[in-house]
């Protein structure tokens, strides 16, 4: 089945990211190719019978929750559309259970592990340039899909902030200290002009050794290098330093609502996730302080 109308609309209607659009093309691809092994060749006119059985195809081939609450939300929405533009009179996905997800706890650094990172960049204009990327991420817990996009114009050294306006979520304006300001100031008037290159664009603010603008994976390589750099125990990863944002601003008295528009949450609850980090440590420090635990 051609699924490039549904592509579309997520495109242009919920300004999805191109990886998030392959994987909800995957999923459904996945789903159909269950169908047609079954004889069922029309995926417009299946009833629920047909999406609980495939759940419980996933559980029986061991996939994770979480794996088939994915795959089931692509299949909703899927239904979703077909309903909203009048393909379908009922929906088969109401009233489908997903599995429940063990809730994982979220992973942070700490202000020391913070620090040695900060501190093993050096003077080059790579150094000044990864400097600057890491200051931003901890300063803003910006995506890095947003570090990526972010271009020279959205950043306003002046009143310390940059505007991001990626497909993940909608344009906000988040804040950003001394340090990260310093740091930008520095590569922007410094490194980056040795990075660029006459040939190419300037429009883009974090550019890799060729002058381009630095790609995702190009963000990746960073972070591993800095993990090999720091000895961390856990991988330094652009999702690793957002976390250590919002969790350390949540221990130093940050308001949740403020946190979930830095953030670019769409639900507070992703953000009150963060709170249980919170609460944790708290509870730890009182175990280890209070005489009469």
């Amino acid at each position: 089945m051609d699924f490039k109308a549904y592509l579309e609309y997520l495109k242009n209607e919920k300004g999805m990211a191109e990886n998030t659009l392959k994987a909800y093309y995957l999923d459904l691809l996945a789903f159909e190719k269950e169908l047609n092994e079954k004889g069922i060749y029309d995926i417009n006119g299946i009833n629920n019978t047909e999406i609980v059985a495939y759940i419980l195809k996933l559980k029986n081939q061991g996939k994770s929750a979480s794996t088939s609450n994915r795959k089931i939300a692509s299949i909703r929405m899927y239904y979703n559309y077909l309903s909203k533009i009048g393909v379908i009179s009922e929906n088969p996905t109401d009233n489908i259970k997903v599995p429940k997800v063990a809730k994982k706890s979220i992973a942070y650094l700490e202000m020391a592990e913070m620090n040695r990172i900060f501190e093993a960049t050096d003077e080059t204009p790579k150094g000044i340039r990864d400097k600057a990327i890491l200051e931003l991420i901890y300063a803003t817990g910006i995506r890095a899909s947003e570090v990526v996009e972010t271009r020279l114009t959205d950043v306003n050294l002046r009143m310390g902030f940059v505007m991001c306006s990626g497909p993940q979520a909608r344009a906000r304006v988040v804040p950003f200290g001394r340090h990260a300001r310093e740091a930008l100031g520095k590569y922007i008037s410094e490194a980056r002009p040795a990075l660029l290159k006459e040939a190419h664009d300037d429009e883009y603010l974090f550019l890799n050794r060729s002058g381009q603008r630095l790609s995702r994976q190009g963000l990746w390589k960073i972070m591993g290098e800095y993990t090999e750099k720091c000895g961390l125990e856990q991988k330094l990863t652009p999702q690793l330093l957002r976390n250590s944002f919002a969790v350390h601003m949540l221990q130093n008295g940050a308001d949740i609502k403020a946190m979930q528009e830095m953030l670019g949450h769409e639900d507070l609850a992703t953000t009150q996730a963060y709170l249980a980090v919170t609460k944790s440590k708290i509870k730890d420090v009182y175990d280890r302080a209070h005489p009469r635990k």
